[in-house]
């Protein structure tokens, strides 16, 4: 048996252009790897996905992972039986790439358990999702393209966030489609004295698909405006939502304000930023890692 950690991932800025000729969206953001993170376990047995002590997970083509691990096999032309258990810990539909960091951490592990040289997962991932390149690398990168251009920066940690999930699931296609609908509006950007030290050289950073995620959610807009009240600071949405999150000196700070949210939200953790999107453990190795709240 072999085992991972795949990290979720906050956009701390994210910008969007209008469809391309090939009917994507070009993008530019700033992505940021994070301490909310999935375990998976690769080892013989029956062919498939399950989740951690028979909690449900979507299987075959619907899961990421697993296709993570078709596609490596495709390309070997292997018929070894691959058996992937999921303890799955980041909240899904909301932003944090979970089930691209799972794709991240599987195309590894696929790779390890069936002798393929590590460099074919970043030859996959691309034709996975959008965002699985990015949790392949992981830290503190400049995301531009269709999400395949990954350009790696000095690692900007010193800082926690406290995440919060509001309650609802929203779905990327339609975030971009009402993003469309809007005429592709641009984001409000954070000001940038409320950043991180760190990060006030890559001002301006905004989401500009927040008023998408509020046309087709307005309770995230809620939950936005009643976190700044509570916080006493800005509050910023990564991904096509609804996850939101602050900016804190440090855990301690952000636990506080975990602490200190409205009832009813799907997930929220205090985190901090880390340098990889996923990382290998050592057989029978705990990741320690808490579940959120």
């Amino acid at each position: 048996m072999i085992a991972a950690t795949a990290n979720a991932k906050i956009n701390l800025g994210l910008h969007v252009a209008r469809l391309d000729r090939d009917g994507f969206h070009q993008v530019a953001g700033l992505f940021q790897s994070i301490g909310w993170s999935d375990r998976l376990e690769m080892a013989d047995g029956a062919d498939g996905i399950t989740g951690w002590d028979g909690g449900e997970v979507p299987d075959g083509a619907d899961n990421t992972a697993w296709r993570a691990v078709e596609a490596v096999r495709r390309r070997l032309e292997s018929r070894r039986s691959v058996s992937l258990r999921l303890d799955k810990r980041i909240p899904v539909a909301a932003g944090l790439g979970g089930g691209s960091t799972d794709a991240a951490a599987a195309l590894q592990l696929a790779c390890r358990w069936l002798g393929a040289p590590s460099s074919l997962a970043a030859e996959l991932a691309a034709d996975i999702g959008s965002d699985v390149p990015f949790c392949l690398e992981g830290g503190t990168a400049l995301v531009t393209g269709r999400g395949e251009q990954v350009a790696a920066l000095p690692a900007v940690l010193g800082y926690a966030l406290a995440v919060v999930v509001p309650p609802v699931e929203l779905s990327t296609a339609d975030v971009y489609r009402a993003w469309d609908d809007l005429g592709g509006p641009a984001a409000t950007p954070l000001p940038a004295g409320n950043l991180p030290p760190g990060l006030r050289s890559h001002a301006p950073l905004g989401n500009d698909l927040y008023p998408a995620a509020v046309a087709v959610a307005p309770l995230v807009a809620e939950w936005r405006h009643e976190l700044e009240a509570r916080w006493g600071r800005p509050v910023a949405m990564t991904g096509s939502g609804p996850t939101l999150f602050g900016f804190f000196v440090d855990r301690d700070e952000a636990e506080a304000a975990v602490a200190g949210i409205p009832t009813g939200a799907r997930a929220a953790k205090a985190v901090v930023p880390v340098t990889n999107g996923w990382s290998m453990l050592a057989n029978g190795e705990n990741d320690g890692l808490d579940s959120p709240t």
